[in-house]
């Protein structure tokens, strides 16, 4: 009785509203990202374990994280986390950066013969490698090595991708879309 008086219902209404919000925090704790079943991630070596650059670019205001999901798919099936795409040299290029996890998975992302693209999610445009004549592809084709980064720079002329705008990027039957432009 004291509880209606002092909520302005009946007790069994007061009950009810009570096991909606017991339901209601169960469910943020089951659903939180912390409280999913521990799934061994790879680490890196001591000497690298300081400051994630993973933390650094989930800082950026322009920046939408990825699914968990998604990270261990990339991770399990390419060999590959930690991507990222930068709007670099004032605009003129747009770098793809990713860090190997396994390199016998991640090789296809150097290899010479696949062509890789960033294609612009808004308008479809796709953008190339560029070529100079005395460096070659402005891209890292050595074999990869496990917890090394590596990037590839796109030529963006009229700088038609800017920082916010979603991307994808395609190496032969590698495809990671939706990456956000820091």
């Amino acid at each position: 009785m004291l509880l209606g008086h002092l909520f302005g219902g009946s007790v069994h209404h007061q009950h009810r509203g009570l096991r909606r919000a017991g339901l209601m925090a169960s469910c943020l704790l089951v659903c939180a990202p912390g409280a999913q079943a521990d799934v061994p991630q790879p680490q890196p070596p001591k000497s690298q374990a300081g400051a994630s650059s993973t933390t650094q670019h989930l800082a950026s205001p322009h920046v939408v994280a990825r699914s968990q999901f998604a990270d261990r798919y990339y991770a399990l099936r390419f060999g590959v986390d930690q991507m990222r795409v930068r709007y670099t040299a004032s605009g003129a290029s747009v770098e793809f950066r990713y860090r190997v996890l396994d390199p016998d998975k991640a090789a296809m992302l150097s290899d010479k013969n696949a062509t890789p693209y960033m294609i612009d999610e808004q308008t479809g445009i796709k953008l190339l490698v560029p070529v100079a004549e005395q460096i070659g592809a402005l891209r890292q084709t050595a074999p990869p090595e496990q917890w090394r980064e590596y990037w590839l720079l796109f030529a963006n002329a009229g700088k038609i991708v800017k920082p916010g705008q979603r991307v994808d990027v395609s190496i032969g039957s590698f495809h990671v879309r939706g990456l956000t432009v820091e």
